[in-house]
């Protein structure tokens, strides 16, 4: 029986071949390597996956994929919502240190998830995940571009990004209405140690009204916690690079 998408889990199902394959060896991976695909929705990737890996472990959250990718006996099928699957958990399961993920993302909940994902870190070697091209141009936006932004800088700070793949609307049924694109995401290997909720705050604070100068927003944050370091705060959010946000992140946790 056809698989109907649904709209309350922004089902869009990967049907080109040729984009298929390209997202495949961009992902390059080898036999016995830890991989964990979030939404494998009709198996499109998932089956060009596992014909190399020989294994490979899903998470699906539609009840009825998951009864047809159950059926595949190389396959380990996580049944869940990706926000509440914990990833250290899975590493520990399959016995490894650490996980490759991938993933055809829902576009209604990938800032969620990939937030999500930003607290395991600690146990990823690499992330491959398409996701609408919009998100991921402001995912690797430099300083001084309209696309820089919170998700820019809370990402950076963690993960090395690049666009790796242009993805049009027709290599899906059905069709989404924007184009997509192809994220690679590697954790850093020694990124700035901060605590890492006063950089959320500190960031959300200078991009709530990215029009006006900090001094407008996030000096009157720092003013509040009586902070009379040296921080610029006569250039708008936007012009600020990613190392000066974690710098003053981490000072504000010594002071």
């Amino acid at each position: 029986m056809k698989h109907i998408a649904r709209k309350r889990f922004g089902q869009h199902f990967l049907s080109d071949n040729g984009i298929i394959d390209a997202i495949v060896q961009a992902i390059a991976p080898q036999p016995g390597e830890p991989v964990v695909e979030i939404g494998p929705g009709l198996a499109a990737l998932t089956q060009p996956l596992v014909e190399r890996l020989g294994r490979l472990m899903v998470i699906e959250l539609d009840r009825d994929l998951a009864v047809r990718l159950r059926q595949h006996p190389q396959l380990n099928v996580v049944e869940s919502d990706v926000l509440k699957v914990d990833f250290a958990a899975l590493a520990t399961q399959l016995q490894v240190p650490k996980l490759r993920v991938v993933g055809n993302l829902p576009y209604n909940i990938s800032s969620p998830i990939l937030f999500h994902l930003l607290g395991a870190v600690n146990v990823v070697t690499d992330q491959h995940f398409m996701l609408q091209k919009e998100v991921i141009d402001r995912m690797v936006a430099a300083p001084a571009t309209a696309d820089y932004g919170r998700l820019s800088v809370m990402l950076q700070w963690r993960y090395a990004m690049e666009n790796v793949l242009f993805v049009p609307p027709d290599a899906f049924d059905p069709p989404p209405r924007v184009d997509s694109a192809v994220v690679r995401m590697v954790p850093r290997t020694e990124p700035a140690s901060l605590d890492v909720p006063l950089l959320e705050e500190l960031v959300r604070v200078a991009f709530s009204q990215r029009r006006k100068l900090l001094r407008h927003t996030l000096g009157r944050w720092l003013d509040e916690r009586r902070f009379g370091g040296g921080f610029d705060t006569q250039r708008r959010a936007e012009e600020v690079p990613v190392a000066e946000y974690t710098a003053l992140a981490q000072t504000l946790s010594r002071c």
